[in-house]
């Protein structure tokens, strides 16, 4: 099965957080899974950590492809279609990066491995 991780849950992976959940888990320690990060992980994670939010990431930040292909994932750039999707979601949620994580879990028609409830109102499919 081919997943898209949102980037809290590719940092609880990589730090063996408690607040992964166990069908979470499951699904990434599965051999039958391919686990996609997309670039919008890196882009968020590296803002999150240059303004001071996630300061626990800095050493994962600083070398993202690398840390990402450790862990044996595959990285999922950006298109055009994304964008637009992104960009003609509707509804309220204004994160742009969990926007551009929807609109690539339906693009793709991937699961996405996600904590994020409000992912439900756009009808992808939420694996936690």
């Amino acid at each position: 099965m081919r997943v898209l991780l949102d980037t809290h849950t590719l940092i609880w992976w990589a730090n063996d957080h408690p607040r992964l959940s166990k069908n979470a888990r499951a699904v990434l320690e599965s051999f039958d899974s391919k686990v996609f990060v997309s670039a919008v992980s890196a882009w968020e994670l590296t803002t999150k950590v240059r303004l001071g939010k996630l300061p626990e990431s800095a050493e994962f930040s600083e070398g993202f492809t690398n840390n990402v292909e450790r862990l044996g994932f595959y990285p999922l750039a950006i298109t055009l279609d994304h964008g637009q999707r992104a960009g003609l979601l509707p509804g309220p949620h204004k994160d742009p990066f969990d926007r551009l994580l929807i609109a690539q879990s339906l693009a793709e028609n991937m699961p996405i491995i996600s904590n994020e409830e409000i992912f439900d109102a756009y009808t992808v499919r939420r694996i936690w």
